[in-house]
């Protein structure tokens, strides 16, 4: 019983997010730089059935709509619907056979990002010094250690594309000049051991994906070797610890430009001066979740690898989620965070229990927040406008190759919360696939 009023509270104040107050990803002007296969589309609006047309339905009329649109959008296609509250399972088909997930991989990756972190955690990147310090010289080294912050750069950077929301690296030169130095007489080193160095993912044979860019536990503005997203560094951590560097030697600390990657040293020689930290994990996975971020949502699988797998790589990471899965009445194969690699698979009803499963969990008003908001922002902005899903849905789009998928959750004017997972294979006709989509979460919306 208890569990169920939690439930039911955490739903309200995401039905408050849908339809009152914007999430913080709202405030973005664009979607994250670079190509990506689940950019924001369009469709038409009011081209569905009134919500009374769907309020007046049966389960058995709502449910042979739903598959009849189904079948419209892919030839392997799966349905689950189910009334959250109750517990009734309203409509399925193919439910339990998996399918490629394309970016409704994210719901697993961030749904274990934030209950395994909290909601309130912050991710470090951390400046160290080791050697002497005498009359404001430090004879000995700096080192700027990465702790896999998806949001570390530059102010201009990501109050152009995260809407403000980012990690300034350059406030560490305060923490520098408080420390008293004025002048280095060995290096600064860039630390990225926090993860490997496998910059891609299974897509992209581990290389440098177009649609990611290199990973790295030190990475600076998503990156990108310049202020603008034209091409990528051929060396992020290297990138980062240049751009501190510079930022010193500007503020009149004395540091050579010439950086070098090195693991920080154990022993009690070294000292942290100073400590930049990301904004909220609640946060980080609204700004994954809302555009579609590949480059944050592969970041936060490496990071969950690094504090509770074997290590900070892909695979150890894709581990934590599926075992996080399995705990949570759901499961997935899981090969990257994103969604990429066509062989993320889980069925309709796996999806739908791990969000079912999630309004239960503490963070789980701040998992359903996440979601974009059908007519209103992220990849949705465009979509369901004009019918009953609009403003009354938020939902999680997947595209890659052949694949069109929508999950999420419906709070209908009858106090109802319905939680659907549509995953479309097969695809020929993406805009065809969506068109499909958007009926069935109104249906959803209005029954």
């Amino acid at each position: 019983m208890l569990k169920r009023q939690m439930a039911r509270i955490l739903t309200g104040l995401a039905l408050l997010g849908a339809t009152a107050i914007a999430a913080p990803a709202a405030a973005l002007g664009l979607p994250p730089p670079g190509p990506n296969p689940d950019a924001p589309a369009s469709t038409p609006a009011r081209q569905t059935p009134p919500t009374a047309t769907a309020a007046s339905l049966s389960r058995a009329d709502l449910c042979r709509r739903l598959r009849a649109h189904l079948t419209r959008g892919g030839r392997r296609s799966g349905l689950f619907v189910l009334e959250a509250e109750s517990g009734a399972v309203l409509c399925r088909r193919a439910s339990h056979r998996r399918r490629s997930l394309a970016s409704n991989t994210k719901l697993f990756t961030t749904a274990a990002a934030l209950a395994r972190f909290e909601p309130d955690q912050r991710i470090p990147t951390r400046l160290w010094r080791t050697g002497r310090l005498r009359d404001g010289v430090l004879h000995g080294n700096l080192w700027l250690v990465g702790g896999g912050d998806p949001s570390l750069g530059s102010p201009a950077f990501y109050e152009a594309y995260y809407g403000g929301l980012g990690t300034n690296l350059y406030s560490l030169v305060t923490a520098v000049k408080r420390a008293g130095i004025r002048r280095v007489t060995g290096r600064l080193y860039g630390d990225d051991t926090f993860f490997d160095r496998l910059r891609g993912v299974a897509d992209s044979g581990y290389a440098t994906s177009p649609y990611i860019g290199p990973l790295s536990a030190l990475s600076f503005n998503a990156g990108y070797a310049g202020p603008t997203p034209r091409r990528f560094s051929s060396n992020p951590p290297r990138l980062a610890a240049a751009k501190l560097a510079q930022a010193l030697g500007r503020a009149g600390v004395g540091v050579r430009e010439r950086v070098a990657l090195r693991k920080l040293p154990e022993g009690p020689s070294r000292d942290q001066i100073g400590v930049t930290l990301s904004p909220r994990m609640s946060v980080l996975v609204n700004l994954t979740n809302v555009y579609s971020n590949n480059f944050f949502a592969e970041m936060l699988l490496k990071r969950l690898g690094a504090k509770f797998g074997a290590r900070g790589s892909t695979a150890a990471g894709a581990a934590v989620v599926e075992r996080f899965a399995r705990k949570h009445r759901s499961g997935v194969h899981a090969v990257d965070g994103s969604g990429l690699t066509a062989t993320n698979r889980a069925s309709p009803a796996e999806v739908g229990r791990l969000l079912e499963s999630m309004r239960e969990n503490y963070a789980g008003g701040r998992f359903v927040g996440s979601l974009a908001v059908a007519g209103r922002e992220g990849t949705l902005a465009e979509r369901m406008r004009g019918t009953a899903a609009e403003r009354r849905c938020r939902a999680k789009t997947g595209t890659i190759h052949g694949v069109s998928a929508l999950s999420g959750y419906c709070f209908n004017r009858s106090g109802r919360v319905m939680v659907f997972s549509i995953l479309m294979n097969g695809v020929t006709d993406v805009y065809r696939a969506r068109l499909a989509q958007d009926r069935m979460a109104a249906l959803i919306a209005g029954y």
